[in-house]
């Protein structure tokens, strides 16, 4: 007979389910997982993003089409913004995709982020485990006491499932890689060109239009986030507000052990559950992080509505049906749905139409004051970004950075 206290056996001397052999063979499974499974992972983003249906590759003629279309993109932008979109030389280059492609992509993109937010959930302090008696066994009056060690072994897999899943329904919606403005690796831009053929169709846009207007939007974030200090800060703050979830074991078995009580003729009653980050990672959200979370709210705001800015300074001159366009995409915003919110969520990121609209305000304010030079200053080094109350206030902004540099004064930690 096994010993089930042994080190294979999560649930220790209480194990619920012992004499049952699968069980034995999950938690081993289980355990040798990491502290997430990337299989479940991939293997869920991509049975949402493609339906579990084979995609055929992208149209030879849409590629080159697309090609054509970047190079006039990299062009425009580098006279509107005075910024670099391939520093070095390497030449930038938008590659159209289909969704599995993205999706491989965009999980190996956003791998660290997710690392640091499982290293954060299993680090830290798990809190009071079950009642049990003076053999250490469960006491058998808590009627939720298997569901621990229970949770704590399934952790990892729930949380590749919750990174697929946010993963999977973005390559269902997104038309480049800059959905969310996340920092990538490389020079190589990705458009999903079954994304960009269905929003035309349902919105009547011309295709040659509607792709311009992609390429012109990823290759201004990408011109924005290639700036080393602009880089550099904003994946501190992702980093910090990722790493500053605190536990809330609890949360989950909880809300399981309440599902009885609920409404389940409801189409959505499970899926509502679990549409919560705060639910399915067992983690609320720690008062450090809501302390960091308008700086980053702050950046990105800016971010967004600079590119907004300049895709409005120039996509007239270039685009018949600019503001058709436009239009649709500022639409499409607003009726995003919560599986797409939920990933915003998790990432501290709220890219709702109040953000854009806060962030293009502050751009419009530094040009009605400063011109367009004041507003080449905005990404000039670390200095010049603005804080939270300066983006609400431009006027402040353009005031602080006329003063004298203090050069002996340390440099800032973005996340204090």
């Amino acid at each position: 007979m096994s010993d089930s206290g042994s080190g294979d056996d999560p649930f220790g001397a209480s194990n619920p389910f012992q004499g049952l052999p699968i069980f034995g063979d999950l938690a081993k499974m289980f355990q040798n997982q990491g502290p997430m499974s990337w299989d479940a992972a991939r293997q869920f983003a991509l049975g949402i993003a493609t339906g579990g249906e084979t995609e055929p590759n992208v149209d030879p003629v849409a590629r080159i089409q697309i090609e054509q279309l970047a190079r006039v993109a990299e062009l425009q932008i580098a006279n509107a913004t005075g910024l670099d979109a391939s520093p070095g030389g390497r030449g930038l280059t938008i590659t159209p995709v289909n969704r599995t492609t993205w999706t491989q992509r965009t999980l190996d993109d956003y791998r660290p982020l997710f690392e640091i937010l499982a290293q954060s959930l299993n680090e830290a302090d798990a809190g009071p485990g079950p009642l049990t008696d003076e053999l250490g066994q469960v006491d058998p009056t808590d009627p939720m006491g298997f569901m621990a060690p229970l949770m704590k072994m399934i952790g990892p897999m729930m949380l590749g499932l919750t990174a697929g899943s946010m993963v999977g329904h973005l390559a269902q919606r997104s038309f480049g890689q800059y959905e969310l403005p996340i920092p990538r690796t490389g020079d190589d831009l990705m458009l999903i060109v079954p994304n960009l053929d269905e929003f035309g169709q349902e919105w009547s846009l011309p295709a040659a239009d509607l792709r311009l207007w992609v390429c012109l939007h990823e290759v201004a974030h990408h011109a924005v986030l290639g700036v080393p200090h602009v880089r550099a800060r904003l994946e501190q703050l992702l980093q910090a507000y990722l790493a500053g979830f605190q536990p809330d074991p609890g949360r989950l078995e909880q809300e399981l052990g309440s599902f009885e009580s609920m409404d389940v003729t409801g189409p959505d009653a499970f899926q509502n559950m679990l549409g919560n980050p705060e639910v399915v990672l067992g983690a609320i959200q720690s008062p450090a992080q809501r302390d960091l979370l308008p700086r980053l709210e702050a950046l990105v705001c800016v971010i967004v509505g600079y590119v907004d800015v300049t895709m409005d300074r120039i996509g007239g001159g270039l685009l018949a049906n600019y503001d058709m366009i436009t239009e649709a995409v500022r639409r499409r915003r607003v009726e995003a749905a919560d599986a797409d919110r939920f990933v915003e969520q998790l990432f501290g990121l709220e890219l709702g139409q109040p953000a854009y609209d806060r962030g293009s305000r502050f751009v419009e304010g530094v040009l009605e004051r400063g011109g367009p030079d004041g507003l080449a200053r905005l990404w000039t080094s670390e200095r010049e970004l603005p804080t939270p109350a300066e983006v609400d206030a431009p006027g402040l902004w353009l005031a602080r950075i006329d003063l004298p540099d203090e050069p002996d004064l340390p440099p800032t930690d973005p996340t204090a």
